[in-house]
């Protein structure tokens, strides 16, 4: 492993079990900046901190979230790296297109952050990587491999066999999209469904900031 990609690693680990008591006290001395750029008619959101001259780590978030669940490690980041964390198209605060008249897939995803990472001059990165961060990322590799200098990969899968039974549903709307299939779905998209995500497992729920759903 590459001494800058084991360093992320450590710093990610660190950061995601304790903030600092600057980050708890709602402090920080690295400003994140709130940004927005426009790529293929779409409106993307994205945060940006650090020194562009120091190596860029692109945070690839999941669903359903944004760049939002990354809100305490960049601050954690910013010192040695330069860091980027876009929404993807329908998430967080980029466009959301209808879906008559845009192609949500990861595919589309990973060019447009392909191009917004183009845009902002970067020749090369390291990706951290998380649920349907995986299949945006593994795809910006797949087609620039010289690009990406490491991985650091949480519950990202990458083979049929992690696809279980819980995804039989969904597995079943990408073959046939019909309303009949994504009806089937809709419980995912629900308010509950997505507290659940946040809360599920954890032993005081007073804890989670309901701001994260």
């Amino acid at each position: 492993m590459k001494p800058t990609t084991y360093r992320a690693a450590v710093t990610f680990m660190l950061a995601a079990s304790s903030l600092t008591a600057a980050v708890e006290a709602g402090q920080s001395p690295f400003s994140v900046s709130m940004r927005t750029t426009e790529i293929d008619g779409l409106t993307i959101a994205y945060r940006e901190a650090g020194n562009p001259d120091n190596p860029t780590v692109l945070l690839l978030h999941g669903f359903p979230t944004s760049s939002h669940m990354f809100r305490n490690l960049i601050p954690e980041l910013a010192d040695d790296y330069h860091v980027i964390a876009p929404d993807y198209p329908g998430f967080g605060a980029s466009d959301m297109p209808d879906a008559a008249a845009y192609e949500y897939s990861f595919a589309n995803t990973a060019d447009v952050l392909t191009k917004l990472i183009d845009e902002k001059g970067i020749e090369q990165y390291s990706v951290y990587l998380m649920d349907y961060g995986a299949p945006v990322g593994y795809r910006m590799f797949a087609k620039h491999p010289e690009r990406v200098s490491g991985f650091i990969i949480q519950n990202g899968n990458a083979y049929e066999e992690g696809l279980r039974e819980f995804w039989d549903p969904i597995k079943a709307y990408w073959a046939e999209p019909t309303k009949e299939n994504g009806d089937a779905l809709r419980a995912f998209l629900t308010l509950d469904a997505t507290r659940w995500q946040f809360t599920h497992g954890v032993g005081d729920v007073s804890k989670v900031n309901p701001d994260n759903y």
